[in-house]
């Protein structure tokens, strides 16, 4: 299985409030298996000990630390918000990347992603990303070099 794949990308999503996105990131690797659906909820906990936003518009919410065994498999999220989510501190979130990752490959894949992210040509390629097979391709080629 596939750490990334079209099947958990949400493209041009309407979220309320960040708990909203945070439960669209969740759900999409729940839906995939990567997760039990508990790992939301862990989720949620983490952003309301401590926000998950990065900056440059980008949200990476996880699991907390005791929420290890609710986690399947290493598994990625996308969820693209145009219109942006408040993440709170006036901060606005356009793009939410949901991690389950087993074992100790989150620290990979959250230094994978903020680099990625990190790149202003590549924000401005994920947020005109039209396709879900676009946005996978983008992060893919990114998580290779």
């Amino acid at each position: 299985m596939s750490i990334l794949s079209t099947n958990k990308v949400k493209l041009n999503a309407k979220p309320k409030d960040k708990f909203e996105a945070i439960r669209m990131a969740g759900q999409l690797l729940v839906d995939a298996g990567h997760a039990s659906a508990g790992y939301i909820d862990k989720m949620i906990e983490r952003e309301q000990t401590l926000s998950t936003f990065m900056g440059n518009g980008l949200a990476i919410p996880h699991g907390t630390q005791d929420s290890k065994s609710l986690i399947l498999s290493t598994g990625l999220s996308i969820v693209q918000i145009p219109d942006g989510v408040d993440f709170g501190d006036g901060e606005t979130a356009n793009l939410v990347i949901g991690i389950a990752a087993a074992g100790n490959d989150h620290l990979d894949i959250l230094t994978n992603v903020a680099m990625i992210c990190s790149e202003d040509e590549n924000i401005e390629l994920i947020m005109q990303a039209s396709t879900p097979e676009a946005m996978v391709k983008i992060f893919e080629s990114g998580m290779e070099g």
